[in-house]
């Protein structure tokens, strides 16, 4: 399994960007004496981001995805969001939803040998990323047929006080009514025709974000979606995302 680190000028970002690739090429068959995959093997693959304060190196050193990933002979792309909810922000040079959706999709299929097909791409990610995962795997549903969210920040847009104003929003209330609030999102896209993706959310029974996971849940089959639910004894913890992102390769049609 091959573990590559990518830097590279983000036209969205306007600036060099690092970004993690877990990379299936290298794997050996000891008894042939070669590698496995053949030389046009395109990979299905995960875009899949981390929360509040992390980064890119997250994924790798917290849980075992690395291994979980070769098991399944699928490619796993992890960039850095900071802390911007993977939105784009009102200050220029700061698109992470289209450094996310957009960007960094086309960039990494030229440089890696990955799928270009939407049932082949996924999108994935925990608390802040789990946020960025479900409110753009809906705006970009073209390029991601599967979506997961994991102990979600789906909460953010609930209280929209001024108090509440995060800093990426120049009025938090209009941007609850706008498609950043993936509440809003499902109902223009729904309404536009656009088909949407497959669902997977899950949250920890410890975790004080389950009561907003569990009603963005119950939108999301309000609206008549493929939502596949499950729910541990953790918190808001390494523990539960390291089981869960397990089950959410069990659950991506790989």
């Amino acid at each position: 399994m091959a573990l590559i680190q990518v830097n590279y000028m983000s036209r969205a970002l306007f600036r060099l960007v690092p970004v993690n690739v877990i990379l299936p090429v290298d794997r050996f068959d000891a008894d042939n004496d070669s590698y496995m995959n053949g030389k046009d093997k395109k990979y299905k693959t995960l875009y899949l981001l981390h929360g509040l304060l992390g980064n890119y190196t997250d994924w790798v050193s917290q849980t075992r995805i690395q291994r979980w990933a070769e098991e399944n002979n699928l490619a796993v792309v992890m960039p850095s969001g900071d802390n911007a909810f993977y939105l784009n922000s009102r200050t220029p040079w700061n698109d992470y939803e289209t450094f996310i959706g957009e960007e960094l999709v086309e960039v990494t299929r030229k440089m890696f040998p990955l799928s270009d097909k939407r049932e082949d791409t996924f999108i994935a990610g925990l608390s802040m990323g789990g946020f960025g995962a479900l409110r753009n795997g809906i705006v970009f549903s073209n390029t991601f047929s599967h979506v997961a969210g994991l102990s979600a920040a789906v909460h953010i847009f609930e209280d929209t006080s001024e108090e509440a104003n995060i800093g990426l929003f120049d009025n938090i209330k209009e941007a609850s009514e706008s498609n950043r609030n993936p509440w809003v999102a499902v109902d223009e896209m729904l309404s536009s025709g656009r088909k949407l993706p497959k669902f997977y959310m899950a949250c920890g029974t410890q975790d004080d974000l389950m009561p907003a996971n569990i009603k963005f849940r119950d939108y999301l089959k309000s609206k008549g979606l493929d939502v596949t639910w499950d729910e541990e004894n953790f918190g808001h913890d390494w523990d539960f995302w390291d089981s869960q992102i397990k089950k959410v390769l069990d659950w991506l049609p790989l």
